[in-house]
């Protein structure tokens, strides 16, 4: 189980890494955009990328096993 955990978090450093490492501009371009937003909607934006997850990581078990 800590092997999947430690590989999620691996997967995510790398994707951030790449960000930033690739498109440090776009980053600071993306930011900006979240800063003009309004409190509820950067919520609503967050509550919809953890059930975006939710999905993956489940999608991903059932098709493991």
């Amino acid at each position: 189980m800590i092997g999947y955990l430690l590989t999620g978090l691996g997967l995510v450093a790398v994707i951030e890494g790449l960000v930033l490492a690739l498109a440090p501009a776009k980053l600071e371009q993306a930011l900006e955009l979240f800063r003009r937003l309004d409190i509820e909607t950067r919520r609503h934006l967050g509550l919809v990328a953890v059930g975006i997850g939710v999905a993956l990581i489940w999608l991903a078990r059932l098709t493991a096993g």
